[in-house]
C-alpha cells in the first residue's frame, strides 16, 4: 500500500477581556477590534475548530514536497465549504429569475426576498460592520 504523509490542522481560538470608555456598546465593540494588544491573549480550548486536511503528499515525511494532492471536499474545513456554497447561491440568486409557474405576486415577493438576501450578502463580501433588521426581516418575511 503506498504511503501519504497527510497535513491536518485545527484552529484554537484565543481570546481576551478588556474594559473600553465608550458612549455606547457599539463604540466599545469598534475599540475592542480596533485594539491591537493581545499581550494578555488566552487559549479557548473550549471551542477549538474541527480537525481538516490542508495536505496530502504521496509517501513518508514529503510534506512540502513534490506536487500535493487535493484533498477530499468533505475533508475540507467546513467553515469554507460553506464559503463557497455562500458564493453560489449568492450568483444563482443573482441570475435573471424567470416567473416559472408562479403568480406574479408570488414571482414578485420572492424577487424582492431575493434582493434583501443579495444585499445582505453583498455586506458580507464587503465585510460590512452592520447588517440592518430589516434587511434581515425582509428575507425572511413571506
Amino acid at each position: 500500500m503506498p504511503l501519504h504523509t497527510i497535513e491536518t490542522t485545527y484552529h484554537l481560538p484565543v481570546y481576551r477581556q478588556g474594559a473600553y470608555d465608550a458612549a455606547s456598546v457599539d463604540e466599545a465593540c469598534k475599540l475592542a477590534i480596533d485594539d491591537d494588544d493581545w499581550s494578555c491573549e488566552l487559549p479557548d480550548h473550549e471551542t477549538a475548530g474541527q480537525t481538516f486536511v490542508t495536505g496530502i503528499w504521496r509517501g513518508r515525511d514529503t510534506a512540502y514536497q513534490g506536487e500535493p494532492f487535493a484533498a477530499s471536499g468533505r475533508f475540507v474545513q467546513t467553515v469554507q465549504r460553506k464559503a463557497e456554497l455562500f458564493d453560489t447561491l449568492v450568483r444563482l440568486l443573482k441570475e435573471p429569475a424567470q416567473p416559472m409557474g408562479l403568480s406574479r405576486h408570488d414571482f414578485d415577493s420572492r424577487l424582492l426576498r431575493a434582493l434583501a438576501a443579495i444585499a445582505v450578502a453583498d455586506g458580507i463580501f464587503r465585510d460590512a460592520s452592520v447588517v440592518r433588521p430589516r434587511e434581515i426581516s425582509a428575507i425572511h418575511s413571506s
